[in-house]
This record gives C-alpha cells, structure tokens and sequence, in this order.
C-alpha cells in the first residue's frame, strides 16, 4: 500500500472530522506521542515502558517498508491534524498465509466516537481485499469498550489465556478473537 493513501472521511459521534489513511514517514512524532500517552494513561496494551525516538524510528522504518511490499496494512485516524489511533493487519505467513492478525490503539478522548468501529471496518475490507480467510486480534479481558467494537463488526471469543497479563497488583485475561471471512 502507499504511503498516506486516504481510505475515508467520516465524522466521528462528537461531530470532529476524521480521516482514516496509511501511514507516512511525516507521522512518525504524532505516533510516537500517542503511544507515549497510551503508556502514561497505563492503557490496556502490552507496552508498559515509554517508547524513545530512536526506537520510533526503527519501528516506523520497519513498518514502512513491510507496508511497502504489502506484507501489512497500517492505518492512522487524524482528527484536526493530529493522529489520534493506530492499527494494523499483517499477513501471516507460511500455513497461516490466510490470516491476518490485528490491533488497533486509540487516545484518550477520542475513544466512542465510532473511530474504532470505522478503524476495524477497513482493516476487515483491507483483510477481504487480500483474500484471506481468517481475521485474528487479541483484547485485556479488561477491556470491554473494545470486546464490544469487536464483537460489534463480527469478532467472536476463541480463545483464552488465563492471567496472562500481570498490572497494577492484578492479573487480567487475554482473549482472542475470530472473524472469518467470506
């Protein structure tokens, strides 16, 4: 996919404008500000260190140049000219060429404005586009803002690891969920 390619327009619930587009090598200090918030806020996601610049850097290199050969899809909602979510879908390879995992991160203020249903809509037609079969994510039990996004675009719970995940003195589930494709 190219890079900043626009997917859609839509107005979030609260009236804002948003854009859904592929990344661009231009996006790399709103990611990394966003993530940076996500860890600050102790958001239900894996990272719990903030990321540096230089790490942002490599990580955004990768994921341009996986984007370039079509290995991933990597999309960005902007809303007054601030990135304000991330996801992605990667093919997997080899016996799993058929699946696409994804995931999706969203700051805070802008979580149910329907930004997140429009995100995983796009990432499943982006899933469609390449042929694959089965679509797969992973969610914090805790996380029931989007368990239910999930389960709204057609996810169903497959899977369960119990205590996966240790924060804040507590131990949380991780769930992973399914959508197959037509």
């Amino acid at each position: 996919m190219k890079s900043g390619k626009i997917i859609r327009r839509f107005s979030a619930k609260d009236g804002r404008k948003v854009t859904l587009r592929t990344v661009k090598w231009e996006d790399l200090d709103d990611l990394l500000e966003l993530i940076n918030s996500l860890v600050e806020e102790k958001a239900d996601i894996i990272r719990s260190e903030k990321v540096s610049r230089d790490e942002e850097i490599d990580w955004l290199s990768g994921v341009l140049r996986r984007q370039e050969k079509g290995e991933v899809a990597y999309v960005l909602a902007e809303a007054s000219g601030e990135v304000v979510a991330s996801s992605e879908i990667a093919r997997r390879t080899g016996y799993e060429e058929h699946v696409g995992a994804l995931g999706i991160v969203i700051k805070k203020g802008f979580r149910n404005q329907g930004i997140g249903t429009e995100i995983m809509r796009s990432l499943i037609e982006q899933g469609q586009a390449w042929g694959l079969k089965v679509l797969t994510l992973s969610v914090f039990a805790s996380n029931k803002r989007a368990y239910h996004v999930y389960e709204k675009v057609g996810f169903i719970e497959t899977g369960r690891v119990p205590r996966k995940f240790f924060r804040s003195g507590k131990y949380i589930d991780e769930i992973t969920m399914t959508k197959l494709l037509e």
